[in-house]
């Protein structure tokens, strides 16, 4: 049967340097969003879960999760992205510049700033800066991010290299756009639920998270298909039962809201996740495997002209199936020691 109707996606010999892609089907955000992500995910941070929280410190209301607002953007990139795509690399230079609120409808593009072909002749790394715009066309989210992906045929022609150059470190001064003017007499400690500020941090401190969660079959499907993630490694069992694992891969993006909403326990009032410097999943996770989480204070910042809100330098850790308050990064050769899945070097904002 032959239909040239539908979208088979673009294998790296599809891509080209500069090309730029509007990516489709719209999604406007609603409260329900807002509460299976919750379900999804058990994220517990006030600022997110509660309009009386978010209104009395100054917002409208409570805006979206970050991590929402960074999964529906990405999922729509994935039909013409990643949809032939073996495995997400990496992230660089994320930054969520504007906040998100239900009612607002999310649309995304991509340019391709990278492409190389891997030595194996069958995959290629595609290297894509993409944006995440709200209904009036405002910039909401913009990162980079790498993903290898199959070529259609062994041996074909392939586009001349060209590897990006990614900024080690989003700025500072980038990170607070996202975040209006806060009262932050009207912060309660209490209702957030740890007394620990910006000022109470300090580099080089590291956070056993102690939670774990371990994630079911049916959360990381239902996460994908609620973001219009269509990338087959993770949806498709067919498919994937005659891959190199023999089952599906969790959406990354799934370990990662994982990992952050486990860290609530240590950074509990770190409430706004500002910008990705960059990260990296390490390993695969599937569906069964026990998630935990540690961090390490990397940098502490000022905001230029806010005496509300501070910045965190924070390098968080995924770990899988076990316990991670003595696990360290790297073993002794500089290898990720075995079970960390997700190393994330992130900017978080507390309330000073």
């Amino acid at each position: 049967m032959t239909d040239t109707k539908t979208n088979a996606g673009n294998f790296f010999e599809d891509f080209r340097f500069g090309q730029v892609i509007q990516h489709a089907t719209p999604r406007t955000v609603t409260d329900g969003d807002v509460a299976l992500y919750t379900a999804l995910y058990g994220s517990r941070f006030a600022v997110q879960s509660a309009d009386t929280f978010a209104k009395a410190i100054g917002y409208p209301k409570a805006p979206l999760d970050d991590l929402l607002t960074f999964h529906v953007v990405f999922g729509k990139t994935t039909p013409d992205i990643s949809l032939n795509a073996i495995a997400n690399l990496g992230y660089a230079d994320c930054r969520f510049l504007k906040a998100v609120y239900p009612g607002d409808t999310l649309t995304s593009t991509s340019e391709v700033i990278g492409l190389k072909e891997n030595s194996n002749g069958e995959t290629g790394t595609v290297y894509v800066r993409s944006t995440g715009r709200n209904q009036d066309g405002q910039v909401v989210l913009e990162y980079c991010r790498w993903v290898m992906v199959r070529k259609r045929t062994k041996g074909s022609p392939a586009p001349e290299a060209v590897v990006p150059k990614l900024a080690d470190r989003v700025d500072p001064k980038d990170i607070a756009s996202a975040v209006p003017p806060l009262d932050i007499s009207k912060y309660d400690l209490a209702l957030a639920g740890s007394p620990h500020r910006w000022g109470d941090y300090k580099a080089g401190e590291k956070i056993d998270h102690v939670d774990g969660m371990t994630l079911e079959e049916a959360e990381h499907q239902t996460a994908t298909r609620l973001y219009q993630n269509t990338a087959k490694v993770h949806f498709n069992q067919h498919t994937e039962a005659k891959g190199r694992f023999g089952k599906r891969i969790v959406y990354g993006g799934v370990v990662i809201s994982l990992v952050r909403a486990l860290s609530y326990n240590g950074l509990g009032n770190a409430f706004h996740l500002a910008a990705i410097n960059g990260g990296r999943h390490v390993a695969p996770t599937f569906a069964g495997d026990t998630i935990y989480a540690w961090s390490e204070i990397l940098e502490k910042a000022e905001i230029p002209d806010r005496k509300d809100i501070g910045a965190l330098r924070v390098r968080m850790v995924g770990v899988k199936n076990q316990d991670c308050s003595t696990l360290p990064l790297k073993n002794e050769k500089g290898e990720y020691a075995e079970g960390v899945v997700l190393d994330l070097d992130t900017w978080l904002v507390l309330p000073r």
